[in-house]
């Protein structure tokens, strides 16, 4: 437990926000049935923005405990590791179960009969704007990459890291863009068929997880740029570089079997 008088592992202090988030998500969910049911947004929007301002005074004081204050030793840092693994790993159960779902349904009888998607549902061309966004999204695994690789050099070139940081924040907004217009350019809404359905719901999700991971992406920058990193202390990034290669891998698939599988 005891090392050379310190104490391995971190000792938590008492914190408000576990318990304000808690309640913030609630009040999310209440919010969004009050919107679905009256169609009334202002209270979504408010719980909202105040989950966001919660969540950020929660990873300030994180920031400030690991950065400022050393308590993150290797004991921590190991202990957060494994907690980003099964995290990442209750996400591909997740999508696991869609994609169980899709897979079904591709060759039911009922479709293969009737065609898959349903005769009436014009699919998107795989090789238009998603073959792009797929572009797009794999180009800036390699861009966080090359930042990873330079931020592990003893003698990285910062300049050259904050670069390549910045480039994958900008392919994932572009990404979220692209989406977005694939939104507009679609012929089928959520309502038509399991199709639809699967549709929205997965690339919806995916969509979701690229907004999350482009705003940890964009915080991990200006960590960056404020000297919070260094080659044996990085475990912000290393959340965050994972956080990003599992979404570009769910992408993989997504493309394979929504769109080309159904084109």
């Amino acid at each position: 437990m005891f090392k050379n008088g310190f104490f391995l592992f971190h000792i938590v202090d008492e914190s408000p926000w576990p318990l304000f988030l808690s309640f913030s998500v609630f009040l999310n969910m209440l919010s969004a049935l009050v919107y679905l049911k009256f169609h009334i947004l202002i209270y979504m929007l408010l719980s909202n923005m105040l989950s966001i301002l919660i969540f950020y005074m929660w990873m300030r004081d994180m920031i400030s405990e690991s950065t400022m204050q050393g308590m993150h030793t290797l004991k921590v840092q190991n202990g957060i590791k494994m907690g980003m693994v099964l995290f990442i790993t209750s996400e591909v159960m997740f999508f696991f179960s869609f994609f169980w779902s899709l897979g079904y349904y591709m060759v039911s009888h009922e479709y293969i009969l009737s065609n898959w998607p349903l005769l009436g549902i014009m699919s998107l061309n795989p090789s238009t704007v998603p073959l792009l966004g797929t572009m797009i999204l794999l180009s800036s695994g390699v861009s966080v990459t090359w930042c990873h690789n330079e931020l592990m050099l003893s003698e990285g070139n910062l300049s050259s890291m904050k670069n390549s940081l910045l480039i994958t924040v900008i392919l994932g907004m572009v990404f979220a863009a692209l989406q977005m217009w694939e939104y507009f350019m679609s012929t089928f809404t959520m309502s038509d068929g399991v199709y639809g359905s699967l549709f929205y719901m997965m690339t919806g999700f995916h969509g979701f997880h690229v907004i999350v991971g482009t705003i940890f992406l964009f915080i991990i920058f200006l960590r960056l740029k404020n000297y919070h990193f260094s080659s044996h202390h990085h475990l912000g990034f290393q959340a965050a570089a994972w956080y990003w290669h599992f979404v570009d891998v769910v992408w993989i698939f997504l493309y394979i079997m929504l769109y080309w599988g159904s084109w």
